[in-house]
């Protein structure tokens, strides 16, 4: 007899300055829904405005797509505002989170589209928004009532401080990297251990920057929506980086407020590759240490290259 596919389970809480994962509480699933769920800084606006392209089509959305989008996890908001926000969408709707598996509350008759990138190109672009976070936000983050836990540290001017404590160092106590934020590669070894579930979607940064429209179509085939070749042409040009980044303003109006430089910041380079020139010996060697820990081989490879996966 085939045994039933295991389904994750909920087993521990993420809050900080940033997340609280309590708030996935307020969800009142509904079976089209879809989860788009991500490490940080790899490419999650990307599949967000590839999600909406398909969803709306020739249709105009009703607000940007960064907007309707819902960061759930984000601590930023009323409950009751998230709530309201969550009920009043009447389109598809497509969540965002960036939780780990072990704390987020999983649906099995929604699809999920589980997004990351190998961890040292996760590192630079995450610089570039740490350091370039505004004023405003930093005061968000550290006095938004119902923070649990230090507030968030500033950056400072030193990247490779930085990168020293995001390898070695957690925020939460079960975590070995990722601090000031929490650990990437414990939220990338979560899903894949359910790698196997016909509603998760592994969908990889170097893949969308290889073969942009054979990826759209492999998330558009999932989500069970159809697309014309002309319209899938016309979706892929919409999501190139270019095209992304002109109506970055438009796109996402949050850039302004939580980034010194807004849009140009929040949509910076799209490359691979740059912490070949930043990164010590030593760093290198602490990243790979943790990898080796975390992750499977199988897994480790999928991280830093991309590919289909068995």
């Amino acid at each position: 007899m085939t045994q039933p596919l295991k389904s994750p389970e909920l087993t521990r809480i993420y809050q900080n300055h940033h997340i609280d994962s309590t708030r996935w509480q307020l969800l009142k699933p509904r079976p089209d829904d879809v989860i788009i769920a991500t490490t940080q800084k790899s490419g999650t606006t990307w599949v967000q405005k590839i999600v909406s392209l398909l969803i709306f089509q020739n249709q105009k959305p009703p607000a940007p797509f960064h907007d309707i989008s819902v960061y759930v996890d984000m601590r930023l908001s009323e409950r009751e505002e998230l709530a309201n926000t969550l009920e009043a969408q009447h389109h598809r709707r497509f969540l965002k989170t960036h939780l780990a598996l072990d704390g987020f509350p999983f649906h099995p008759e929604l699809k999920h589209i589980f997004v990351s990138r190998d961890g040292r190109d996760i590192a630079m672009s995450l610089w570039n928004n740490y350091h370039n976070y505004s004023p405003q936000f930093l005061d968000l983050l550290a006095n938004y009532p119902g923070r649990v836990g230090d507030s968030f540290p500033p950056a400072g001017d030193d990247i490779h401080e930085f990168l020293d404590n995001w390898l070695s160092r957690g925020w939460f106590d079960w975590e070995g990297d990722g601090y000031p934020y929490w650990s990437n590669l414990h939220c990338v070894k979560t899903w894949w251990e359910y790698r196997h579930l016909p509603n998760i979607l592994f969908v990889h940064y170097s893949d969308l920057l290889m073969d942009r429209k054979a990826q759209i179509e492999r998330i558009a085939d999932f989500l069970d929506i159809d697309v014309t070749p002309e319209y899938l042409e016309k979706a892929s040009e919409e999501a190139s980086f270019d095209a992304m980044k002109k109506k970055g303003d438009e796109d996402i109006p949050m850039a302004k407020v939580f980034f010194e430089g807004g849009s140009d910041i929040f949509i910076h380079k799209g490359t691979n590759g740059r912490w070949k020139d930043v990164m010590t010996p030593a760093q290198l060697a602490q990243y790979n240490k943790r990898v080796k820990e975390q992750l499977s081989p199988e897994c480790a490879r999928w991280l830093a290259q991309g590919g289909t996966i068995e």
